[in-house]
């Protein structure tokens, strides 16, 4: 998460989180589930973005979509794990 900051990636973090459980379906786990999937998915994100290639920008939509898409591919994981 380049260009955002501490507070910016608290932020990112939550709505990242948000965004990929509602995208996923998984329903609402509350704040802080939010913020922790959203900054492992910040992690994540980057990631899974340069094994493809892509580019991940900075500033704060594209920390905010890289975070997401980190963020779900953590919950698919953790969703597929569950089901083993």
């Amino acid at each position: 998460m380049q260009g955002v900051g501490i507070i910016g990636a608290i932020i990112v973090g939550l709505l990242a989180g948000w965004l990929a459980q509602n995208i996923m379906g998984s329903g609402g786990s509350g704040l802080v589930a939010n913020l922790v999937i959203g900054l492992i998915g910040a992690l994540i994100g980057p990631i899974v973005l340069g094994v493809f290639g892509i580019w991940q920008g900075s500033g704060f939509l594209p920390s905010l979509v890289v975070s997401t898409i980190g963020a779900i591919v953590l919950l698919f994981v953790v969703r597929v794990l569950r089901r083993a």
